[in-house]
C-alpha cells in the first residue's frame, strides 16, 4: 500500500509515519506533506498513491483545498483534533475520521 501523510506538525507525522509502519510493514510511505502548498504540487504530478492520511487545519490554509485543486479522487483518512469538519470531510472522498491524539488501534481501523 502506498500512503501519502498530509500533517503540518513533524512530530505528529513521524508518529503516524511510525505507527502505519508497525501495523502494515509492507506500506511504503511515498512522502509527509507540511503544507496545503507542498501538497497541491505533489499531488499533481503524483498518481500512484493508495490512500492518504491528512490533518485538516494545516499552517497555510485547510487540506479540502488540496483535493478540490487537484481534483482528488484518492481515499482520504483525516487525522484531526476537531470534530467541526466532519460533514465537509465525508463530501470530499473522505473514508475516514480519526480524532487526534490517534491510537495504533483506531489507525489500525
Amino acid at each position: 500500500m502506498k500512503i501519502v501523510i498530509i500533517e503540518d506538525e513533524k512530530l505528529t507525522a513521524k508518529d503516524l509515519s511510525r505507527t502505519i509502519s508497525n501495523l502494515e510493514p509492507d506500506a511504503e510511505i511515498l512522502a509527509i506533506l507540511y503544507s496545503v502548498e507542498e501538497a497541491v504540487e505533489y499531488l499533481s504530478h503524483h498518481k500512484e498513491i493508495d490512500v492518504i492520511f491528512s490533518d485538516i487545519q494545516l499552517g497555510d490554509g485547510l487540506s479540502f483545498e488540496i483535493f478540490e485543486k487537484t481534483q482528488n479522487q484518492i481515499p482520504v483518512i483525516f487525522c484531526t483534533a476537531y470534530n467541526d469538519y466532519a460533514l465537509e470531510a465525508f463530501k470530499t472522498v473522505g473514508i475516514d475520521y480519526l480524532l487526534k491524539p490517534f491510537t495504533q488501534q483506531s489507525v489500525s481501523k
